[in-house]
């Protein structure tokens, strides 16, 4: 189950990649009359439902949980609804690279912490190791340290333009 699990904890992670580097692929195979982001919204759920699952399938859940997790996995899922509250789908989802005009923010947690969502989703899954093995957490915490790399080399020309 050990080599299953790291590859579903690793699944999504081409996915973006490939998003990232190719959006103008990704708005002409969404075709037109369909929002790139929303289709990205859902592709990435199922993706991180077999993420989900491949933690549990290697986890060892009790209760009560230690009292770091509380802080961490509240104030970590605190800043992904709220980076999601701010910036919408579109924001989220990459709309930018597909070449929708998204608004820049600058409220909190944008301006003072460096890549929120990202920060929000590590805390929660190091919230959660008194139950998931290490190797599974440090597996997905580098596949979102890795996101992070890349989406700080974006390039203005590599933009989508939306089909007309």
């Amino acid at each position: 189950m050990g080599i299953v699990a790291g590859i579903g904890v690793m699944v999504p992670f081409p996915f973006y990649y490939w998003l990232w580097r190719r959006p103008q692929a990704w708005v002409n195979l969404c075709g037109r009359g369909r929002d790139p982001s929303k289709v990205m919204a859902l592709v990435s759920h199922c993706l991180k439902l077999i993420q989900i699952l491949s933690l549990f399938s290697v986890s060892s859940l009790s209760w009560p949980p230690p009292l770091y997790f509380w802080p961490l996995f509240l104030f970590g899922q605190f800043l992904n609804f709220r980076v999601y509250q701010l910036l919408g789908e579109s924001g989220t989802y990459y709309g930018v690279r597909f070449g929708k005009n998204v608004p820049w923010v600058t409220e909190f947690p944008f301006g003072y912490i460096k890549d929120p969502q990202y920060v929000g989703s590590i805390m929660s899954l190091v919230a959660c190791l008194a139950w998931v093995p290490f190797q599974y957490v440090a597996l997905w915490v580098l596949g979102y340290v890795f996101m992070v790399h890349l989406e700080s080399t974006e390039d203005p020309a590599t933009r989508a333009k939306p089909i007309s």
